[in-house]
């Protein structure tokens, strides 16, 4: 642990002060400089304990630190105290943030996936509290790793980490970019598993999701919340699988983070059987 941090007051929208507002509204900045801004005291703790790497704390410099913040500061090596103003318009909180943390988006290394893992594939995510909401549910129900295809929100972005509430430090996550990419790794996933079973949700398939066998190794498909699963995704798929609606219903179909917490349950209570 570093015991001699330096800390830097901002008074002003200066060059330091600048470069934080473009971490939490530019995607492409965000990425150009490797780091993202974290807020929240569970996002803050999960980081910190799954071993992702603090570059700096931002907090109000009149403010008096809990015990818990002072603990965490000497995490980083350099730490910023804002004036109050500032400080609040950078909190994304009604009530402002003790801490904020700035982190880099290298992850830690990911453990193996195990004999029986289950994987999740978000087909071209295009909402970010679906996105954080499936990271939760597939922490939560024995997922072992998210990927994420084609051009989709940040999954770095404050909104998605904020639905997770705190899951994104802990579920492992890929970005697969174009179909050569997804049909290798899901190539790698077969040659290591050779009973993998590729699952992939649909209306009105005419298999329910409870039939299908999941307590082998299984990779979900999640299909776009608009366009649903694309055609090549669609035919890498061993079972095209349904949740059953209820009788006179007007919905006929889930949300795309309900129906992916369905079917993780769904896969947990038959491992556990």
């Amino acid at each position: 642990m570093n015991t001699a941090y330096k800390v830097e007051e901002i008074f002003s929208k200066n060059a330091a002060y600048q470069k934080f507002e473009v971490l939490k509204s530019n995607r492409n900045k965000r990425h150009r400089y490797g780091e993202f801004i974290v807020e929240g005291v569970r996002n803050i703790n999960e980081a910190v304990k799954n071993g992702w790497h603090v570059k700096s704390f931002i907090y109000s410099r009149k403010r008096k630190l809990s015990r818990w913040a002072q603990d965490l500061l000497p995490l980083a090596p350099i730490n910023y105290a804002l004036a109050d103003n500032l400080m609040a318009e950078l909190s994304d909180r009604d009530e402002t943030s003790e801490l904020l943390a700035i982190l880099g988006m290298e992850q830690p290394p990911a453990p193996h996936l195990g004999e029986n893992p289950a994987i999740v594939l978000f087909d071209r995510p295009s909402n970010k509290g679906n996105l954080g909401t499936i990271l939760r549910s597939a922490d939560a129900l024995g997922v072992n790793q998210l990927l994420i295809t084609g051009r989709s929100v940040d999954i770095y972005d404050s909104e998605v980490i904020q639905a997770s509430m705190g899951s994104f430090f802990k579920l492992p996550f890929l970005q697969l970019s174009g179909r050569q990419e997804i049909e290798a790794y899901v190539e790698s996933l077969r040659q290591q598993y050779p009973n993998l079973i590729i699952v992939g949700t649909q209306e009105d398939t005419g298999r329910a999701i409870h039939e299908v066998d999941l307590c082998s190794p299984v990779l979900f498909m999640l299909g776009n919340e608009k366009d649903g699963l694309n055609h090549h995704l669609h035919g890498l798929c061993d079972v095209l699988a349904e949740i059953p609606m209820g009788i006179d219903r007007a919905a006929s179909s889930l949300n795309v983070s309900c129906a992916a917490t369905v079917v993780f349950y769904e896969m947990c209570r038959q491992r556990r059987l």
